[in-house]
């Protein structure tokens, strides 16, 4: 039963249900002057506090995404991310391996409505490797589109937070399959991703001195990879890129700083600068210029404009990055192209981006068209 499963939660509704009507119906059996009467009756509120709590719990882990699996909740790794030494002897593995299928209740066959493969990233330049999806649209399998090549779309979680929120939560590859059979945009590959490549570190996409080199695995690996797997589109701006929080951050930062493969990006309640804590460490190596170049405030303001059109998110109803993102949208400057989704109402949290991901993917994929 997986911790962010309806079954999960319903089962937890009915225990809380069952407890209560349990207190109920014993507390005036239990309303005598003994100890044992006491014990009783703590035990009954404890028990209805403790199911209430559980539900409560497990429902703003849902809603937040705070968690997405047991081994996540209890500090075990729960996907494979590992750094790996390069120079070792023997034939080099491949960038990019598929480990299989992922259901995800499409609605047809994968030549009607798509499908997820589940894969594993080597990056043959950073030495770092990550696990994640790829949806691949209806077209890619039909035999009239054989030979034709696709664009892509790197999705990318927030953190802490692993790739398959992207399934369960934002649910972003079923968007994506009812918009092509819609045919609201273009056949397109998407990637579901973490920002993060090392275990236990926060790296926020960025190349750490001395360190994990996780901008190069985004920025080279993961282009090398896919292109080597699959079908995808070569041509100049022909790559986007989305993500929420941190996501969004990362997302924004492969288009400002690789303009030539990333035509377009959106961030979705995206942060602007890598935040740094215990679990980032020193990602600059103390050089204040290399953490203004990590700002993204700084770059549209310091250093010159690339050719990409941008997509920022944010709400009025008190979200933190709303005034960042009216700064970082008044100092943009041509021929960079800044775009504001603006809510009256929302937050940091799955529903709110479960909503906005629909008409981002429409605005990516005429972005992306407007770069043939």
């Amino acid at each position: 039963m997986g911790l962010t499963s309806q079954t999960l939660l319903t089962v937890l509704l009915l225990a809380a249900l069952g407890a209560g009507a349990l207190t109920l119906w014993l507390w005036p059996r239990a309303a005598r002057r003994s100890p044992l009467a006491w014990a009783s009756r703590l035990g009954l509120l404890v028990l209805t506090q403790v199911c209430v709590l559980s539900v409560l719990l497990v429902e703003a882990n849902n809603r937040f995404g705070f968690y997405s699996t047991w081994n996540e909740l209890l500090g075990r790794a729960s996907s494979r991310q590992e750094l790996r030494e390069a120079g070792g002897k023997g034939e080099r593995p491949p960038a990019l391996t598929v480990k299989g299928q992922e259901s995800i209740g499409l609605q047809g066959t994968r030549e009607k409505a798509g499908q997820v493969d589940r894969i594993e990233i080597r990056g043959p330049v950073s030495g770092l490797g990550m696990d994640g999806y790829a949806y691949l649209p209806p077209q890619y399998f039909q035999k009239e589109h054989a030979k034709e090549k696709f664009p892509v779309v790197v999705v990318i979680t927030g953190q802490p937070g692993v790739s398959k929120n992207l399934i369960t939560q934002l649910k972003v590859p079923q968007a994506a399959s009812a918009a092509i059979m819609a045919k609201e945009i273009r056949p397109t590959i998407y990637l579901l991703v973490r920002p993060s490549v090392v275990a236990d570190r926060d790296t926020n996409c960025t190349d750490v001195p001395g360190g994990p080199q996780a901008l190069t695995f985004f920025d080279q690996d993961l282009p090398l990879a896919v292109s080597a797997q699959y079908r995808a589109a070569d041509a100049p701006g022909s790559w986007g890129a989305v993500g929420n929080s941190t996501g969004g951050y990362c997302a924004l930062k492969l288009a400002m700083t690789d303009p030539a493969r990333y035509g377009a990006a959106a961030g979705l309640s995206a942060d602007y600068f890598a935040r740094q804590d215990g679990r980032t460490g020193d990602l600059y190596a103390g050089s204040k210029q290399y953490k203004s170049e990590n700002d993204l405030i700084w770059r549209v303001e310091h250093m010159p404009p690339p050719p990409v059109s941008l997509l920022l998110s944010t709400s009025k109803s008190g979200e933190e990055n709303y005034r960042p993102t009216l700064t970082f949208a008044d100092k943009a400057k041509a021929p960079t192209r800044v775009a504001r989704l603006v809510r009256d109402e929302g937050g940091h949290n799955f529903q709110t981006w479960r909503e906005e991901y629909p008409v981002v993917l429409r605005w990516l994929d005429k972005e992306l068209a407007a770069r043939k």
